[in-house]
């Protein structure tokens, strides 16, 4: 179910802080963030944030075809290894 219109978007106040800290300064480093449910807002484009998937941070540049998804999507948290039947098939 999406977020009602008039709450607007959900964003956590660190995250914000900390890109604008990194724009601001000019450097262009990996910001570390565990807010996976963070919507990614235009002000974050060409920005690479670091998004805590419960074992790593894992990378991520932010393009402006991400706008309006949140962190979490392009942070798997399970790897796929493949169903066992598959590796049946592989041996022959």
């Amino acid at each position: 179910m999406a977020r009602s219109v008039w709450k607007g978007p959900f964003v956590e106040g660190y995250v914000l802080k900390k890109a604008q800290a990194v724009r601001e300064a000019g450097r262009n480093e990996v910001i570390k963030i565990w807010s996976r449910r963070s919507l990614i807002m235009p002000q974050f484009v060409g920005l690479t944030f670091g998004v805590y998937n419960g074992q790593k941070f894992i990378p991520v540049l932010v393009t402006e075809e991400m706008i309006g998804h949140k962190f979490g999507e392009f942070a798997p948290t399970r790897t796929y290894y493949g169903h066992g039947a598959d590796k049946k098939a592989k041996r022959k």
